[in-house]
């Protein structure tokens, strides 16, 4: 596996503890740099990278680095910290003691902690590492600090960490692999996790969780396929009759423990113009659902800027017109994290947004908040479209390699503008038990649509009603 060292320091880091990090591998070590200028690389004699440092990113959001990397991983200083990411070369031995010198170097000088603590090179992290004749793999042209095998199929990424982040630079290889025609895979140990925005990102994208399993091998995470790497990439296996069988691992036996979540996706569209601020529907949504605003937001993982809708805004204003995503995270004491995509569109300025919140046993989902939420995001947030979902799994919305009952639809909502393309009448008179909820002014009307108690497949069954329903196809 390819090593990932983290230094969590306690001051942020300035131009002479960086050279210090930087000399881990004496004064003759060749230095380079990446993602113009993003991503600082000592390399080998040949000019190969043997570590990539990334830029540190501030953390100001309380727990986060907590909730990636586990307990006890928070420095211990008051302030915020800084985060910075040191990736050692697949396979060099010398590389991963060079990554866990640079990273204690830091936190020598600045103060915090190594993540992981026994990482190699840590100890006695003075001396130099010594790299005399020690080279890298040639790197292909196009890969990402991040990728540690391209094909013309795939790229590859090995990770081994407790909850597999959507790092800058894994979001950096994602966009690469897509713009290239190219599947990520990312290989992880069983025993890792992805946070809740990876899984969706990987859902939503022609990429892969490959995990490693002593009986099969390979398997997917999240859907249980086994795999098997084949003309370049990792890809489903075949057995005698031409299926894909399931690995035991992902299957074994599911007991429900309690923890539940509430998952919340909508789209609201803005007119474009100077006055517009965003974020306001996500911020409405987090406090209608936790009592709170959110705690923090960022570009990638760690979500380590405190929430600020006017940053939020000017971010997605200096990447117009391309679509800006984002992942918004709240405070420790109640799990929340959502996705949050601005997209240009003709018509104005898109949000799309899915929020999940995380329950513990005995803890209630705050379902009876939802048609006031709908209400207000109808009235103040131009909603197009809203689907609120229930499902047994996690409380700290990780996803592990292992089966989870799918979500089921407790309500779906739609605003005026699709109200209007699917006309009144027919918006306001559905074959459901439950007649829908009025939304917003009388002239221009939303509607809540009850669906079931987030607890029965039968739900399944009432939104396929009403989806045909609205768009006039025939009853089943």
């Amino acid at each position: 596996m390819t090593t990932d060292v983290i230094a969590l320091t306690e001051r942020m880091p300035d131009p002479l503890s960086v050279l210090a990090g930087l000399l881990a591998g004496g004064p003759d070590m060749r230095v380079e740099t990446a993602g113009e200028g993003a991503v600082v690389q000592l390399c080998d004699a040949e000019g190969r990278p043997l570590v990539s440092i990334e830029v540190p990113l501030p953390l100001q959001v309380p727990g986060e680095a907590a909730r990636l990397l586990g307990p006890g991983s928070e420095p211990s200083g008051d302030g915020p910290a800084w985060w910075i990411e040191v990736r050692a070369a697949v396979g060099v031995p010398q590389a991963e003691q060079l990554a866990g010198a640079f990273a204690a170097r830091m936190t020598m000088l600045l103060g915090g902690r190594v993540w992981p603590p026994d990482a190699p090179g840590t100890v006695g992290a003075a001396r130099p590492v010594d790299v005399s004749g020690v080279t890298a793999v040639p790197a292909p042209a196009a890969a990402q600090p991040a990728v540690d095998m391209l094909t013309d199929e795939a790229a590859v990424v090995l990770q081994d960490r407790p909850v597999v982040p959507m790092t800058s630079w894994l979001s950096d290889a994602l966009r690469a692999t897509l713009e290239s025609d190219r599947s990520l895979q990312i290989v992880t140990p069983p025993h890792c996790r992805l946070s809740m925005a990876t899984r969706m990102l990987l859902q939503s994208t022609p990429s892969r969780w490959v995990v490693q399993d002593e009986r099969c091998g390979y398997y997917d995470g999240l859907t249980g396929a086994v795999l098997e790497w084949r003309d370049g990439a990792f890809t489903p296996d075949r057995d005698e009759r031409g299926e894909t069988p399931v690995a035991d691992a992902f299957t074994q036996a599911y007991e429900p423990t309690g923890e539940r979540q509430l998952i919340v996706s909508f789209r609201t569209l803005h007119r474009a113009d100077a006055d517009l601020v965003l974020g306001g529907a996500v911020e409405a949504a987090w406090q209608a659902l936790t009592g709170g605003p959110p705690a923090g937001w960022g570009t990638s993982e760690p979500a380590g800027l405190t929430w600020s809708r006017r940053q939020l805004t000017d971010v997605a204003y200096e990447r117009a017109p391309r679509s800006t995503w984002t992942v918004v995270v709240g405070a420790p004491d109640r799990p929340a994290v959502a996705t949050l995509r601005v997209i240009r569109t003709p018509e104005g300025v898109e949000e799309d947004v899915t929020l999940t919140v995380g329950y513990g046993p005995g803890e209630e989902p705050a379902l009876e908040a939802l048609p006031e939420l709908a209400d207000e995001l109808v009235v103040r947030h131009g909603l197009r479209t809203m689907m609120c979902q229930v499902r047994e799994a996690r409380r700290d919305l990780s996803a592990p390699p292992r089966f989870e009952p799918p979500p089921l639809p407790y309500a779906f909502v739609l605003g005026p503008a699709e109200v209007d393309e699917a006309g009144r009448d027919t918006a306001s008179r559905t074959p459901l038990k439950e007649p829908p909820v009025r939304l917003g002014h009388r002239g221009r009307p939303g509607y809540y649509y009850p669906l079931g108690d987030g607890g029965s497949a039968e739900s399944w069954t009432a939104l396929e009603q009403l989806m045909r329903h609205l768009r006039g196809a025939p009853p089943l």
